[in-house]
């Protein structure tokens, strides 16, 4: 399959101004913020508001992260939906050079079969010019995507790995006691990193690595080591700050993280609205006592 990755993906998120629009200031800082920490970039998924990007500031974004990638990290591109012609017609049409995967989530809203979901990832997967890591995220696309249809896809030689954000602990035991030795399974829920890790997981694609890429990326290396005793005491830490990471909503809790800690803005787009004030008033509090050192 030639692409390897493992460790802790950063699933980036994409800062605007008080106008709504791209940040490519803050942007920088966030890539400045990550990239010595982090084993490779998640652009354009759910934390980084896919859906209210349109395809040109998809390319900026893209653009920048490339010409700012000076520690040359692996680049993962969301690419999903709920149309499957959409998205080949996107794929036609995009300008692959420096993407070296695609993430790609479980279609949503339309709640398909299983055998709609399988035939939509098989389309994808035969035209796409790039390997493909899966994506399962039941509680925002309203249905799950089995281990069965996983393990089928697992077959494609162009489908490399998940991310699993079921939260179901033993449907990820059973892809990766039944999966091909090289498809990975990667955690999709930051709290899980360790214990995916423990059963075969090898990394995670986090959201709170945005705001502390150090502390994260050590607590993933520790396990991936067996080190996990001291992965779970450094997972303890942050335990508190997950929880307010998603208390409003992804990724209003991490945006305004960013901007306690002085990296970019806490800008959302509409639907979305930022934090109120009593989660400000409670992100504060956590972050005063954990940034300095996990930063």
């Amino acid at each position: 399959m030639g692409l390897s990755l493992r460790g802790t993906g950063v699933a980036l998120v994409t800062p605007f101004n008080a106008k709504k629009e791209l940040d490519l200031v803050g942007l920088g800082k966030l890539l400045e913020h990550t990239q010595n920490y982090v084993d490779f970039w998640v652009v354009h998924g759910t934390t980084g508001e896919s859906v209210t990007t349109n395809r040109r500031e998809k390319q900026a974004v893209v653009d920048f992260i490339k010409a700012n990638n000076r520690n040359s990290l692996p680049l993962v591109y969301g690419l999903g939906g709920n149309s499957t012609i959409q998205i080949l017609e996107f794929l036609q049409d995009l300008n692959t050079d420096g993407i070296d995967a695609f993430l790609s989530v479980s279609p949503y809203y339309n709640k398909p079969t299983q055998e709609g979901i399988y035939r939509h990832y098989m389309s994808f997967a035969d035209a796409s010019p790039k390997p493909i890591i899966l994506y399962n995220v039941p509680a925002r696309t309203g249905s799950n995507m089995s281990a069965e249809t996983t393990l089928k896809l697992a077959q494609h030689p162009n489908i490399i790995g998940i991310k699993e954000a079921s939260g179901d602990i033993q449907q990820c035991m059973h892809i990766i006691k039944n999966k091909p030795k090289d498809f990975v399974l990667f955690a999709g829920d930051d709290a899980l990193t360790v214990p995916l890790i423990a059963l075969g997981a090898v990394g995670v694609i986090a959201v709170m690595a945005n705001v502390f890429p150090k502390t994260f990326t050590e607590m993933t290396d520790l396990a991936l080591e067996g080190k996990f005793e001291a992965a779970k005491n450094k997972m303890f830490e942050l335990l508190d700050a997950n929880a307010l990471m998603f208390a409003e909503g992804n990724p209003v809790g991490v945006k305004q993280a960013l901007a306690l800690s002085g990296v970019c803005s806490s800008y959302v787009r509409l639907p979305l609205v930022e934090a109120s004030e009593q989660l400000k008033a409670r992100m504060s509090k956590i972050i005063e006592t954990l940034v300095e050192s996990a930063i």
